[in-house]
């Protein structure tokens, strides 16, 4: 009989921690590329994965049968369907230089619920899930592009029932009561030469910052899987953390939490304050 990792060499039994591995942007126009992400994942361990799904993305329709056939065919492989902002683009004027820089540069204008009134952001919100009904897709997040909400996205979350949690960079948000529970992500940026190996350094880092934190997040994108460098250290530190770590989808993360919100075990809630806003 193997011995059981959750068992220390005292005989205690060790809290339990998760970890959430989410495949960023996925649409026709990158689904072969989030192939390529999803089987590196693979060479790794068969994990069951959160794919943020954009309707629209960049104004093209995802509405195409092929490619909701083969998301059907994701669910039915034990993955999640989560709703990725609608078009994912910010199409709105940055209000200044700080607000340029990140919504032009850092994000590369793609952080589309950033700038949006609640009406614009209710609106765009339902047209997702309207999409999800029609293709008999269960819905339970909606992630932000870029992981930026502004005031009035924020409001429009709020004020729906029908999600159980979006996020930022650093938190899980269960929702509607808007509670964070600190769940950092280790993400990169391979967009420009310089951003791999500065993103490769920077998430080593990170990972050993974050070890023993309960709920880790790897968040994955289209082109993860090209740089070579890139692919071997995200399989590094996937690999590591899966040594003693489950593996769940968000939705899954939540519901364990919404049962089990009364086991010490389970990460406190904490007052998210602005970390909706971007």
């Amino acid at each position: 009989m193997q011995p059981d990792p959750s068992i220390n060499s005292l005989g205690a039994k060790q809290p339990e921690r998760w970890l959430c591995v989410s495949l960023h942007d996925v649409a026709p126009a990158t689904w072969q590329h989030c192939q390529n992400v999803m089987d590196a994942v693979y060479e790794v361990a068969e994990i069951p994965m959160t794919l943020l799904v954009v309707p629209a993305y960049h104004g093209q329709c995802s509405a195409q049968p092929q490619f909701e056939d083969a998301m059907g065919k994701q669910l039915a492989a034990g993955h999640e369907l989560a709703l990725h902002g609608y078009f994912h683009l910010d199409q709105g004027a940055p209000s200044g230089i700080t607000d340029w820089f990140r919504r032009r540069i850092y994000t590369a204008g793609e952080g589309e619920f950033c700038a949006l009134s609640e009406q614009e952001a209710g609106e765009r919100l339902t047209l997702g899930q309207r999409w999800f009904e029609a293709n008999g897709w269960p819905l339970s997040g909606f992630v932000a592009p870029a992981w930026l909400l502004g005031s009035g996205a924020h409001r429009a979350l709020k004020a729906r029932n029908d999600l159980q949690y979006t996020s930022t960079l650093t938190q899980l948000i269960v929702l509607p009561e808007v509670h964070a529970i600190h769940a950092p992500c280790l993400t990169y940026s391979v967009r420009q030469a310089w951003r791999r190996p500065a993103s490769v350094a920077w998430n080593t880092l990170l990972s050993r910052v974050t070890r023993q934190t309960p709920v880790l997040r790897i968040g994955l994108h289209p082109h993860d899987a090209e740089s070579k460098s890139v692919r071997l250290s995200w399989q590094r530190l996937l690999a590591r953390a899966l040594t003693d770590r489950s593996a769940v989808t968000k939705a899954q993360f939540m519901r364990d939490w919404r049962s089990q919100r009364t086991d010490a075990r389970l990460p406190q809630r904490r007052s998210p304050r602005a970390a909706l806003q971007c």
